[in-house]
C-alpha cells in the first residue's frame, strides 16, 4: 500500500494518455463545492486532481445565471473555508464580485482543474479495490479519452447540473421566443413585451422583477405554495435571524416568530396568489430541501401589477397559453423557471450511497457527505455554500487522516500529483 501514495513528479501528461494513476483523490466539478474540498485538501497535504466539462471554473456562474444576480444571503453564510470575503465587498457581493472571489480562491491554494474533461463513467473496481473514472475531451478538435485511477472519488458536481425542461403541451410548438432561466441575462431585450414566465423560486421571481424593471409585461405561474419572505427584518438578515433563533428555540416556534414577522413586514401575501405551505419555512427546508424565496422587491411590483401572479399552465397553442383555471393569455416569450437537477446518474455507476435523483440517499441535513469505497459527496445537502464548505472540511480531514496515516508524513503543504499508467492492468 505504501508505494501507492508515494509522490511522484508532476510531468504533464501527453494528450495521447489513456490511463493516468492519480496519487489521491479525484474531485469532479471545479464549483465552490469542488474548489472548496481541493482548498481543504491542499492544507492536509493530499495531493488530488479537479476535473471540469467546462472551460473555467464555476461555470454556472459565469455562463448560466442573470446579470442583475447577487448572493440571496450574507457574504458571511457563503465564503468558503480558510478565505473570508474582501471586506470591500458589501453584504452582498454581485455574481461578478463572487466569481473574482472564486477565482483568487483556485489562485490561492494552488486548484489547476483539468478543464473540458467531460466524466462519461465513474465505477469502483471491486478487483483492485480502485475508482476508474473515463473522461472525454474535444478540445481544440482532438477528442482525446482518458481513464483516471483513484482510491477516493469525491463528487462535486452538485445540485444544479443540468436545466430542467418541463414537458408542457404545445410548448414545443410556441410561436415566440422560450428561454431556460440560465440563459436569460437581462429583461432588456424583452421591453414592450409580454413574458410568461414559468416558476416562482427565487430565480422566477427575480427574472420577473428584473422583466419589470425593463418595462416588459410578465405573468408569473405560480403552480403550488411558496414561502416568500423579506431579505431583510429590521436591517438584519431573515437567514441569520433564523440561524440564532435556532441556537435558542426549537425549529416549530423560530417557524412561527419567522411567520409574524413576515405578515407585519410584507402583509397578507395569499390574496395575490401567493399561497404559503403548511409546512414552517425552516422546517420545509429541513425536511424538504425546499428554499424560501428572499424578496429583493418583486412584491413590491406584484402589488402595482407590474407583475401578474396566474396559476399553473395547461397548454400552449401558437402564441397563446391557455391556463389551469381556463384562462387564457397573448404571449410573446417564455422565460422557463423551473430548477436544475444533478446529473449524477448518468454517469456515476453507484447505486448504494446515491438514489435515483442524483442525490446521496441521507443528502438532508447533516449528513450525506461519505459513502463506502472512498466515495464522497459535497454540495448536496441543501444547505447551499455554507453546507457544501461544512462537507469540504469533513471530506479534506477524512482522507488526510487516512493518508498521513499510511505515508507518515509531517503536516506540510503539496503539489498535486499524478503519472501516466502504462497498463491499465492492476
Amino acid at each position: 500500500m505504501e508505494n501507492m501514495f508515494r509522490l511522484i513528479d508532476n510531468d504533464q501528461e501527453a494528450a495521447t494518455n489513456r490511463c493516468i494513476w492519480v496519487n489521491g483523490p479525484v474531485i469532479v466539478g471545479a464549483g465552490p463545492s469542488g474548489l472548496a474540498t481541493a482548498a481543504c485538501l491542499r492544507e492536509q497535504s493530499v495531493p488530488f486532481v479537479v476535473l471540469e466539462r467546462a472551460d473555467c471554473i464555476a461555470s454556472l456562474w459565469q455562463k448560466r445565471t442573470y446579470d442583475r444576480l447577487k448572493l440571496h444571503l450574507p457574504k458571511q453564510f457563503c465564503q468558503l473555508p480558510k478565505m473570508p470575503f474582501p471586506e470591500s465587498f458589501p453584504e452582498y457581493p454581485t455574481k461578478r464580485q463572487f466569481i473574482d472571489y472564486l477565482e483568487s480562491y483556485a489562485s490561492r491554494f494552488d486548484i489547476s482543474p483539468k478543464f473540458n474533461e467531460c466524466v462519461q463513467t465513474a465505477r469502483f473496481d471491486e478487483t483492485s479495490g480502485l475508482w476508474r473514472v473515463k473522461t472525454v475531451s474535444d478540445a481544440e478538435s482532438t477528442r482525446t479519452e482518458v481513464e483516471y485511477i483513484c482510491r477516493w472519488l469525491v463528487v462535486a458536481t452538485g445540485e444544479n447540473a443540468e436545466r430542467v425542461m418541463p414537458e408542457i403541451e404545445g410548448l414545443s410548438e410556441f410561436t415566440g421566443e422560450v428561454v431556460h432561466a440560465c440563459d436569460y441575462k437581462s429583461g432588456e431585450k424583452f421591453a414592450g413585451k409580454k413574458v410568461l414566465v414559468v416558476g416562482c423560486g427565487n430565480s422566477g421571481m427575480e427574472v420577473s422583477l428584473d422583466l419589470a424593471n425593463h418595462l416588459a409585461k410578465p405573468s408569473m405561474v405560480v403552480r403550488s405554495s411558496v414561502h416568500v419572505m423579506p431579505r431583510e427584518i429590521m436591517g438584519k438578515s431573515t437567514f441569520e435571524l433564523a440561524m440564532k433563533m435556532l441556537k435558542w428555540f426549537p425549529l416549530w416556534l423560530v417557524d412561527k416568530i419567522l411567520l409574524v414577522l413576515c405578515w407585519f413586514v410584507l402583509g397578507n401575501i395569499e390574496k395575490y396568489g401567493l399561497k404559503r405551505p403548511e409546512m414552517g419555512p425552516m422546517e420545509l427546508k429541513s425536511a424538504k430541501g425546499k428554499t424560501p424565496v428572499l424578496d429583493i422587491g418583486a412584491l413590491e411590483k406584484i402589488r402595482s401589477g407590474k407583475i401578474d401572479v396566474v396559476p399553473g399552465v395547461k397548454r400552449f397553442n401558437g402564441n397563446r397559453v391557455e391556463l389551469v383555471n381556463g384562462e387564457e393569455l397573448d404571449v410573446d416569450s417564455v422565460v422557463l423557471a423551473t430548477g436544475y437537477r444533478s446529473n449524477v446518474p448518468y454517469w456515476l455507476q453507484e447505486s448504494e450511497f446515491f438514489a435515483k435523483n442524483g442525490f446521496p440517499k441521507t443528502a438532508i441535513g447533516n449528513s450525506g457527505w461519505k459513502g463506502r469505497t472512498g466515495l464522497y459527496a459535497v454540495g448536496f445537502t441543501r444547505r447551499g455554500l455554507s453546507g457544501a464548505s461544512m462537507d469540504a472540511v469533513n471530506i479534506a480531514q477524512d482522507i488526510g487522516s487516512v493518508w498521513k496515516l499510511e505515508t507518515k508524513q509531517p503536516t506540510k503543504r503539496s503539489t498535486a500529483s499524478h503519472r501516466r499508467c502504462i497498463s491499465q492492468q492492476f
